[in-house]
């Protein structure tokens, strides 16, 4: 926030596109990305007359595992609700949904120290998609639909408005993405449109605990332009209150070339969907024993484990997120150093070049590097060649000669070589420009190949000018 005197309320709205390879009431394939438009559809996600719908018992059984590991509790009866409206990219003229029994309630979401209620973790139906021709703020032009994505199975994620700020936005939809990604719910790409977060914004005085007009974000796909449109939000809302205006309840769009929001529609509310039951699909009921199941197959969540590597290997903060932003590099870290290798030399590896070895492997890599056998840069070579081959590390040093030069004695013979031949250098040096040595120390690398013992040619080359 910019002004002491209003606070911001945010929720968040998140819908994830499922990660099964069939749709949610049919059998046509999730994978229409590519595909030409309207291909990949059938009679019963296009809505035709007298077709029934069957339910994906896989998303039924993702959006579960979502809500477990969210902390909701699981509802024991649950059923899907027509969601009533008239848009293109809407078929049936309806969307199944839930809405009275989602599958899940009352959850939380642990961000930055701060917890996040969430409401509810149901699923439906995305719908299809409509292409513009022209500016995205004008009216004018054509507009083609392509229902490829019509039926892909969705689950929505509804907070409370428990958030302040934009980066705390930003921050609840990045946490969520990593998982829904660690328990497989889904790739939650926000570029691709697996994941699509809208954010309910409205401003109050603060300390007020009444809430104020909202209006709802949507157009948006990515995290930055996420945190983007609702600081833009905020600003405009306190400005047109500070004027004497009015909020009005809104969804509003995201132009992301004009940094700026902009009105789509008059905001609907729930009674303007007309929800009832569907008549089409029975209820369901969920065995406790099934549930129980998921909860005990759920593996360690992105958060819990980036506590734990902090903790129990003292990495700094930073090394852990950055692991932790897929199972599988937090995988190979802790199998890297249960194979021998120093936790912070193991997560510097791995972040600063992301190696395809195997845990042995890399493990062997970094203490050959920590121990002095080799140097990091003779190390990033190894590296290279051992992810083509599949060799060993250890092997490819002893093959090729690799083998760091860190006795004193041969190293002083190349350093009076270099002083001698760098006359310039070593005045500058003894000057006081210290930036010089490091055009030293590049002659003393390029002398010895590549293979001498920098830190120690560099401490050798300090004592040797007195520097």
């Amino acid at each position: 926030m910019t002004d002491s005197r209003w606070e911001a309320v945010i929720g968040l709205e998140v819908h994830a596109q499922l990660a099964t390879r069939s749709k949610m009431f049919c059998s046509c394939p999730t994978d229409y990305l590519g595909a030409p438009p309207n291909t990949n559809v059938c009679e019963v996600c296009l809505g035709l007359p007298g077709v029934l719908p069957v339910i994906n018992r896989r998303a039924v059984e993702l959006t579960v595992r979502t809500a477990l590991a969210l902390g909701c509790r699981i509802a024991r009866h649950t059923r899907f609700d027509r969601k009533n409206y008239f848009y293109p990219d809407l078929p049936k003229g309806y969307q199944i949904s839930q809405y009275e029994l989602p599958i899940g309630r009352e959850g939380r979401l642990e961000v930055n120290g701060r917890t996040v209620r969430i409401t509810r973790v149901h699923l439906e139906e995305d719908t299809g998609k409509l292409l513009h021709a022209g500016d995205a703020l004008e009216t004018a032009g054509e507009s083609l639909v392509d229902l490829n994505r019509a039926g892909v199975p969705l689950m929505e994620i509804v907070s409370e408005p428990d958030l302040t700020g934009a980066d705390e936005a930003r921050d609840y939809a990045v946490t969520l993405r990593e998982i829904l990604r660690a328990i497989g719910a889904s790739e939650a790409d926000m570029e691709k449109g697996q994941l699509r977060a809208e954010a309910n914004v409205s401003v109050r005085p603060r300390g007020s605990t009444e809430l104020g007009v909202k209006t709802e974000l949507k157009n948006i796909n990515s995290f930055r332009f996420l945190q983007r449109a609702v600081e833009h939000e905020i600003r405009r809302q306190i400005r047109l209150l500070e004027s004497g205006g009015v909020v009005v309840q809104e969804t509003r769009g995201w132009s992301e070339a004009e940094q700026r929001t902009f009105s789509q529609r008059t905001k609907e509310y729930a009674q303007d969907y007309r929800y009832f039951p569907e008549p089409d699909l029975p209820p369901l009921e969920l065995d406790p024993a099934w549930v129980e199941r998921l909860r005990a197959s759920l593996p360690e969540l992105p958060p819990a484990r980036r506590r734990r590597l902090v903790e129990q290997y003292g990495l700094p903060e930073f090394d852990a997120g950055q692991l932790t932003l897929d199972a599988a590099t937090a995988d190979l870290f802790e199998a890297t150093v249960a194979a021998g290798a120093p936790p912070k030399q193991v997560a510097n590896w791995i972040i600063g070049s992301r190696p395809s070895l195997a845990p042995e492997h890399l493990a062997e890599l970094i203490r050959l590097v920590v121990e002095g056998t080799i140097n990091r840069e003779q190390g990033l070579q190894v590296l290279e060649e051992a992810q083509a081959s599949g060799r060993p590390p250890g092997e490819l040093v002893r093959e090729r000669g690799l083998t760091q030069v860190s006795d004193e004695a041969a190293l002083a013979g190349v350093i009076e070589r270099v002083l001698a031949e760098n006359p310039r250098a070593v005045a500058d040096v003894r000057a006081g420009r210290q930036q010089a040595i490091g055009a030293l120390l590049g002659q003393v690398r390029q002398a010895t190949g590549g293979r001498a013992n920098m830190k120690l040619a560099t401490e050798m080359l300090r004592r040797r000018l007195g520097s």
